[in-house]
């Protein structure tokens, strides 16, 4: 039916028929109503604008249970939060150490009950450091090295040392210089470089681990050694002079290497020498008192004729050793004795003539004594 005929049921400007269906704006401050009457106490509620003794009037806007519950999702919705794959989240509960979380959607209790500090635990970092060192033979070396690290243990980076980074710096330094101090400016220069990187790490890593400083060191590399200027010509002399010594010492060495074995072969022949004497002498000894022996045997037998034969051969030894020789005459004329020089003839003539003595004045050297046998003709 057209709107202007005849009933006024459809005029527009009247009222409207009521729906079935309540729409949304509808339904939520309905919701509302209920929300309020429940954070208040109210359970039953007023449906129409108000009530009698003073009612509340609803539908003018949120109350503020509403705004609190909102409040509230939202404070609770700020406790999401993500964990880059390279991170780790620590977690503190009123700043207090609670946990360690991995990568991903977490939830913590928003500010100020929990806060998170995010660490890049899989990113490798690089420091860069500067030191003046003396090496073993005392030369000055300037090194630029740098430190590699990864954060291994979040908890630790952050906690058990102040300030980690200037923790890394002075034992880096430290170590450096304890590994360089060790090593020669040659090694330092051109052999050992691997091997003092390689200390130095190892040293680096055994010291923060020490310290409970959470840091991994995964490389420590020298970018750059010079000499300073300003000690590089006292260095020059003082190398000079290292080289002398070196050349003095091997030159020293090889005079001992020729000296060592002309000493120890005379020594050698000295000992040998000194045992074949000392055979000779055990031998001459053993044979003497086998001698002696003998003599002892004879002399019990013979006391008489061993005596006498001792005497004569004693004379004969130590008459034997003389040039001079003495005549006995007692058997001639005035029993005068006569020498003869041969000694001082031999040292004229160069040979010994014999010649036969005057007559009367005794026997000449080639006769005997008569009725004296030759052995009794010597006598003290």
């Amino acid at each position: 039916m057209p709107w202007n005929q005849s009933g006024g049921s459809n005029n527009p400007w009247g009222k409207r028929p009521k729906r079935e269906n309540q729409s949304a704006d509808e339904a939520f401050k309905n919701f509302q109503r209920k929300l309020d009457s429940i954070l208040r106490g109210n359970r039953g509620g007023g449906a129409g604008a108000g009530g009698e003794g003073g009612g509340t009037t609803f539908g003018a806007g949120p109350s503020a249970g509403v705004i609190l519950l909102a409040f509230t999702l939202i404070w609770l919705a700020f406790g999401f939060y993500t964990v880059d794959a390279r991170e780790q989240a620590v977690v503190q509960r009123f700043g207090k150490y609670l946990a360690v979380a991995g990568p991903g959607l977490h939830w913590r209790i928003p500010f100020p009950v929990d806060s998170i500090t995010k660490v890049r635990s899989k990113e490798v970092k690089s420091v860069a450091y500067s030191a003046k060192v003396l090496t073993a033979d005392l030369n000055l070396v300037e090194m630029q090295f740098g430190v590699q690290y990864q954060l291994r243990d979040p908890y630790k980076f952050l906690f058990k040392v102040r300030d980690s980074e200037e923790t890394l710096r002075e034992v880096s330094e430290s170590a450096i210089r304890e590994v360089v101090g060790r090593s020669s400016l040659e090694s330092v220069f051109v052999s050992n470089r691997q091997q003092i990187t390689a200390k130095t790490k190892e040293l680096v890593q055994r010291t923060l681990d020490q310290y409970n400083a959470g840091i991994s060191v995964t490389s420590v590399n020298l970018t750059d050694i010079q000499v300073p200027d300003a000690v590089a010509p006292s260095q020059r002399d003082a190398n000079k002079a290292l080289a002398d010594r070196e050349r003095l010492v091997k030159e020293a060495a090889a005079y001992a290497s020729g000296i060592l074995p002309v000493a120890e072969g005379q020594a050698q022949r000295q000992l040998l020498e000194a045992q074949a004497y000392k055979s000779q002498v055990v031998s001459i000894a053993e044979g003497e008192a086998s001698r002696f022996e003998q003599f002892a045997t004879a002399y019990a037998a013979a006391p008489q004729v061993t005596r006498q034969r001792l005497y004569i051969e004693a004379v004969e030894a130590v008459l034997g050793k003389t040039q001079k020789i003495i005549l006995d005459t007692r058997a001639g004329a005035g029993g005068n004795m006569i020498y003869l020089p041969l000694d001082k003839l031999m040292e004229r003539r160069g040979s010994v003539t014999v010649q036969p003595l005057a007559p009367g004045n005794g026997v000449g050297p080639e006769e005997s004594a008569p009725g004296v046998e030759p052995r009794q003709r010597g006598e003290r």
